[in-house]
This record gives structure tokens, C-alpha cells and sequence, in this order.
């Protein structure tokens, strides 16, 4: 394994060094490991990701990418080491306070209502992050969860099948849907699993532009196989390996280096 190193914004060391850049970061991970059992999933892992950037993390299967996207969103507690979003250590927060302060996460399986239109849906992703979000509201057109929602569909390229129950849409028009109900209620940092997993090819150009679409005051960082959606999102890269860092760099570092190529390339990912 390499020497951790600093480049490009990203700051990764021992879990002993103190946070670097937590004032403009908007994720800060020091010393996070995993275990289950005698299996170490994460080992040691520390990075921080600039506010505004796009971020991509490549391995090979087994690498660690979910588990570290578990940790951060709380769907299970790290063995060791803290998680910061936005300065704010939320290591011990539970999964809704993590989202009320602006984290979201999509999944490798699209998570979507498939009895209820793509609207409801939206509908419902964004009244579900607010504050108030029990108290009832009529659903008038003007609604501003409606209107937000019917802007959420445009975004992601859905306008024409607003109506169109969830269950009916296509694969790729699934992981469309998804990615918009990550962008209900203002959100911070998005955190994308495998986005274009089982994507066609047109889905996936698709896909590439809908992200890099995304405004630059949201952050994001997303795990993905296919190695030519990540090189074109993402302005820095993080690879991991047995569940430790291996090395990082931008796009064009990381598509040259021969050590990622051998672990990422070399046939045992997929």
C-alpha cells in the first residue's frame, strides 16, 4: 500500500493527525475503520472533500466504497474513528439528524415507491426532509412541495412522466427518479452508490450530464465501477483497496497510473 499523501484538496494521513480544512470541507473522515467480527471491511481511512467538489471513490468489489458510505450516513456506526460534515462532528448522530443537516444518499438498488407516481414520490421526498413535515398541508397545484417536486422531475428529465406510476419506468428512468428525490429539501453533500449500474449506454451519458448539472453549492461523492462516468464527473478520485487507502489524484492521475490499473482494471472489479 502507498504512502498517504495530499493533493488536490484531499488530506489523507494517520488517524493520529488532526483534521485538515474543516472550515471549507464538507466531509471530514479521520481514522475510520470497520470491523465485523474478525473481518476488517475498513482499516484507517481519513480524507477530507473540499465544499463544492465531485468527488468519486474506485476499488475493486470487497474494497470497502459501500461500508464507508454506511459509516457516513449512519446506517451502522464506524469501530473506530469520527465523521464530520460541514465542521459539525456527527459521529454519534443518528440517520435523520445526519439528513435534516443537509447529507443524502442514493443506493445500489433504486429505493423508490413503486405504487405512487413519480410526482408523489418527489412529493413526498421533499415534505419528508422539512422541519414540520407532519403537519398537514392541502395539496393544491400551488402546494410548494408540489412545485418543487414537479421542478425536481424537469431536472432530472422526468417532466413527461410525472404522472406515470413508479413501478412502470424504466431502469434507468428509476435511477433518474432517485437522483431527484436526493435533491429534495436543499441538500449539502450526496452521496451517489453506483448511479449507473445496469445503465445503457445512452442512460449513462445521460446520467453524466444530469451530475454535472448539479450546482456547485451542492457537494457530492459517489462510488462507481464504471470507470468512464466516474473520470467524467469527478474532479479528484479516491481509490481504495481491502478496505485501505490506496492512492489519489484527479481523473487524469488516476486513468495513468499503473498501480490502480492492476487492482481496478486488471479484471477483478465488476
Amino acid at each position: 500500500m502507498r504512502d498517504a499523501d495530499e493533493r488536490g484538496g484531499m488530506t489523507t494521513t494517520g488517524a493520529d493527525v488532526l483534521f485538515a480544512g474543516d472550515e471549507s470541507s464538507a466531509l471530514s473522515l479521520r481514522g475510520i475503520s470497520m470491523r465485523f467480527g474478525s473481518l476488517v471491511a475498513l482499516s484507517d481511512i481519513t480524507l477530507t472533500v473540499p465544499a463544492s467538489q465531485r468527488h468519486a471513490i474506485l476499488g475493486a468489489n470487497g474494497a470497502g466504497k459501500t461500508t464507508l458510505f454506511n459509516c457516513i450516513t449512519g446506517d451502522v456506526a464506524p469501530s473506530e474513528g469520527r465523521i464530520r460534515l460541514f465542521s459539525e462532528d456527527i459521529t454519534a448522530l443518528p440517520t435523520h439528524q445526519r439528513i435534516r443537516r443537509g447529507l443524502r444518499r442514493t443506493y445500489q438498488t433504486s429505493l423508490v415507491l413503486p405504487n405512487l407516481s413519480v410526482l408523489d414520490n418527489l412529493f413526498l421526498a421533499e415534505q419528508g426532509v422539512q422541519p414540520r413535515r407532519q403537519s398537514p398541508l392541502r395539496l393544491t397545484r400551488n402546494n410548494p412541495h408540489r412545485t418543487r417536486a414537479r421542478e425536481l422531475a424537469e431536472f432530472v428529465g422526468l417532466e413527461a412522466w410525472q404522472d406515470s406510476v413508479a413501478d412502470n419506468l424504466s431502469h434507468g428512468q428509476k435511477r433518474q427518479l432517485e437522483i431527484g428525490m436526493a435533491l429534495a429539501g436543499q441538500p449539502r453533500l450526496i452521496l451517489f452508490d453506483e448511479p449507473a449500474a445496469g445503465l445503457s449506454q445512452a442512460e449513462r451519458e445521460h446520467l453524466k450530464q444530469i451530475l454535472l448539472e448539479l450546482p456547485r453549492s451542492i457537494t457530492f461523492v459517489l462510488i462507481e465501477h464504471d470507470l468512464e462516468v466516474a473520470l467524467g464527473v469527478a474532479d479528484h478520485i479516491t481509490v481504495l483497496h481491502q478496505g485501505m487507502f490506496f492512492t489519489s489524484g484527479t481523473p487524469a492521475e488516476i486513468e495513468a497510473d499503473e498501480g490502480v490499473q492492476q487492482i481496478y482494471l486488471g479484471g477483478d472489479h465488476g
